[in-house]
């Protein structure tokens, strides 16, 4: 992992995506705060030259002069401090539709009679840091996905990218599907060890299950079909931005061949450089049935 230090000034008009893309900044390592008064911009110096890369929002909501903002960070530009100043443009027209849609008060809306006067004098007060700013993005044409992807084209490095962590659920249908799932894949239609007496009281983590389920030529299918199908999908997730997945797979008590299943796919999922945890969720409830 790189320990070059970063400094970068998320500002911009409200409803451009700062939001977003300070999450997005948070997913590829940056640490991260919202709403920061330019007088606290200095009181970063020492994380940024210990290696730390931070990312801050800084706007109209600080209620500081941002002329005070442009100050600090050219003279912190001049001690060669690692910054840079990203600002977000959006149309009139966009922003007021946004805004609409959302129903969220504009932050000037206190002080301006009106949303189109309100934007107009944000752009004015804004205008120090646009005259500084490295980068300018306008977001009016932009989907939530295309400002994902030009903010991890800025600042994402491969070299420390964080992977999609995905989080595996072994589970009964007869105890109901996990609420939080993304996915669900449904494996009863595989051989049932519950009908094996040596088997039925033992978990699906025991050897002699995992062989068992595994030997089946169907299961060996069904696992080469499922690893095609999230070889395809997960990427596609990332992309999108989705740094969380939650994958459930279920069986009839959630003991048997979800277990089996799950074990397994977490293996291949880490093989393949995700971060994956395993939740056997119903395993101490009972036999399968």
């Amino acid at each position: 992992m790189s320990n070059k230090g970063q400094l970068v000034v998320v500002s911009g008009v409200s409803g451009a995506g700062k939001t977003l893309a300070l999450q997005t900044l948070e997913d590829i390592g940056y640490f991260c705060i919202d709403n920061l008064p330019p007088s606290m911009l200095v009181a970063l110096r020492e994380r940024i030259l210990a290696g730390q890369r931070i990312a801050v929002v800084v706007d109209t909501r600080a209620g500081e002069p941002l002329e005070h903002a442009e100050s600090v960070l050219l003279e912190l530009r001049r001690e060669g401090l690692p910054l840079e100043v990203l600002f977000l443009e959006c149309a009139d027209e966009v922003l007021i539709r946004r805004f609409k849609e959302t129903r969220r008060p504009h932050p000037l809306a206190a002080t301006e009679p009106s949303l189109p006067k309100a934007i107009h004098k944000e752009r004015a007060l804004l205008a120090p840091l646009k005259a500084i700013a490295d980068q300018t993005l306008d977001t009016s044409l932009f989907r939530p996905q295309d400002l994902r992807e030009a903010i991890r084209t800025l600042y994402g490095d491969s070299s420390t990218r964080t992977p999609m962590r995905i989080r595996l659920v072994s589970f009964g249908f007869k105890y109901g599907m996990p609420a939080d799932a993304d996915l669900v894949f449904d494996v009863r239609f595989l051989r049932n060890p519950h009908y094996v007496p040596e088997l039925k009281p033992k978990p699906g983590t025991d050897d002699a299950v995992r062989t068992y389920v595994l030997q089946d030529a169907e299961t060996q299918e069904f696992l080469e079909q499922m690893r095609t199908f999230l070889a395809y999908l997960l990427p596609r997730y990332e992309r999108e931005g989705k740094a969380y997945l939650t994958l459930g797979i279920g069986c009839t008590g959630g003991r048997h061949r979800s277990v089996v299943l799950s074990e397994v796919l977490r293996d291949w999922l880490a093989s393949q450089g995700y971060g994956v945890g395993v939740e056997h969720r119903d395993l101490a409830r009972g036999e399968e049935s």
